[in-house]
């Protein structure tokens, strides 16, 4: 994929990479179901990814602004190792993230699409967005993934990641 010199730049400098959950995780929708079920679905590819992502040296978080069964038992399932959940101020979160890593903001990427991840955009080093997010946050994206939300979208910027950074083929050559 050609992306900008001054983009793979940035890039290339990602040793953490954080994501949102609904819009860019999932579709976006909200299933209930009775006795106060939620549903939600995740795509398969966008799991592998994350998990390629950790596999290669590279810090995978999610935060997200609800708490959910569904979502924790996701986590759980791909050992993603930092998780913040019912999170109201999403920048306290990456403050904690930074403490916990010794990773500063600007050499992390944040996966968002909607209005409360633009104070992640503020801080972090790369921003990236997706089709259906808010026009103001695809606006602040220094990429959007022309994969849908919730259908492969987190793996298209997994996979541009590990590609700028040398490691998709050795990634690959890992799952033979």
């Amino acid at each position: 994929m050609l992306i900008a010199p001054e983009l793979a730049e940035k890039l290339a400098a990602i040793e953490l990479a954080i994501f949102d959950v609904d819009g860019v995780l999932t579709d976006g929708r909200l299933y209930y179901g009775s006795g106060g079920i939620e549903i939600k679905a995740f795509h398969v590819q966008d799991g592998a990814a994350l998990k390629l992502l950790m596999q290669s040296g590279i810090g995978v978080a999610i935060i997200t602004g609800r708490a959910s069964e569904a979502v924790t038992r996701r986590v759980e399932e791909l050992g993603i190792p930092h998780f913040f959940e019912g999170v109201s101020r999403k920048e306290l979160a990456l403050a904690e993230l930074e403490g916990t890593t010794g990773i500063d903001a600007s050499r992390m990427s944040h996966m968002g699409d909607d209005l409360a991840d633009l104070s992640l955009f503020d801080r972090v080093g790369v921003r990236f967005s997706v089709e259906s997010g808010h026009p103001v946050v695809k606006h602040a994206a220094d990429f959007v993934a022309t994969t849908p939300a919730g259908y492969g979208a987190v793996r298209e910027v997994s996979q541009l990641i590990l590609e700028t950074q040398g490691k998709w083929l050795r990634a690959l050559n890992a799952l033979r």
